[in-house]
């Protein structure tokens, strides 16, 4: 919570309740977050892979104000989640995390009316892989939607996916495990801030 709070006021514009967050937690921990900035977005990175409608709606019901659902779900569990998201007023954010065809699979989801994809680079495939721009870049000349990157990222990173087509860029441990969160915060938004455009 201390560290949301700097990161608030650095000037975050979302702050995310991380998966292993809201499982150690409980859903409440949502509701903590948007007490201490009521003005952020609230992103509920839920891993949703089933009970799309449900997760969704108690996420919502929490405060949040995005969701995340695992695009490798069934295509009615994403449907449930849209359905839930325009119901409860919260914005639904697929992420590719492991999909082995992520150009293909952001099409599809891009139909069913979700409101963001995710190219996500996990901490395990971290230890394997670089992050992938190429396929970044790819994914933002292929469709419409906003385009988050997560895994990571750091204040020399969210620049290249930036400029490769990001709209949103989630940082987490560089912030999280810096001895001086709000610095860190500054340090990623000073970065964006100096690209073109």
């Amino acid at each position: 919570m201390e560290i949301a709070k700097k990161c608030s006021e650095a000037g975050a514009h979302f702050l995310e309740a991380g998966t292993p967050l809201i499982k150690s937690q409980g859903i409440g921990i949502i509701s903590e977050l948007k007490k201490i900035a009521p003005e952020k977005r609230i992103v509920a990175d839920m891993k949703t892979m089933d009970t799309g409608y449900l997760e969704t709606k108690l996420a919502a019901e929490a405060g949040a104000d995005i969701v995340s659902i695992l695009a490798a779900a069934d295509d009615k569990t994403i449907e449930e989640a849209v359905k839930a998201g325009k119901e409860f007023g919260v914005k639904i954010a697929c992420d590719l995390i492991s999909v082995k065809d992520p150009i293909k699979r952001a099409k599809e989801l891009e139909g069913f009316g979700i409101d963001y994809v995710c190219l996500h680079l996990g901490i395990d495939q971290q230890k394997k892989s670089n992050y992938p721009y190429s396929t970044l870049k790819r994914l933002s000349e292929e469709i419409s939607i906003p385009i988050m990157a997560a895994g990571g990222l750091n204040d020399e990173k969210v620049r290249e996916a930036a400029k490769a087509g990001a709209e949103v860029v989630i940082v987490g441990s560089f912030i999280t495990r810096s001895e001086n969160p709000e610095e860190a915060t500054r340090a990623i938004i000073k970065a964006l801030s100096e690209l073109d455009g």
